[in-house]
């Protein structure tokens, strides 16, 4: 098992995270908080289930989005 900060889709997806905190700060307040929130959650969920699945041992049921 490779630490998961060596992954290329956990770099991209840490990479993706920042982006949508920089550009969510340009945001109307009226979508700041409502759509800016819905990503920023949606792109840490994404860094989360990638550390979850590169530490199980079955994958399986991670890929196919059954956790």
């Amino acid at each position: 098992m490779a630490y998961y900060e060596h992954l290329p889709i956990y770099k991209k997806a840490m990479e993706t995270a920042v982006y949508f905190e920089t550009i969510v700060r340009n945001f109307s307040r009226h979508n700041k908080y409502n759509l800016g929130a819905e990503m920023r959650t949606k792109s840490r969920d994404i860094v989360k289930l990638i550390i979850k699945a590169n530490s199980s041992r079955n994958k399986l049921p991670l890929l196919k989005g059954c956790p």
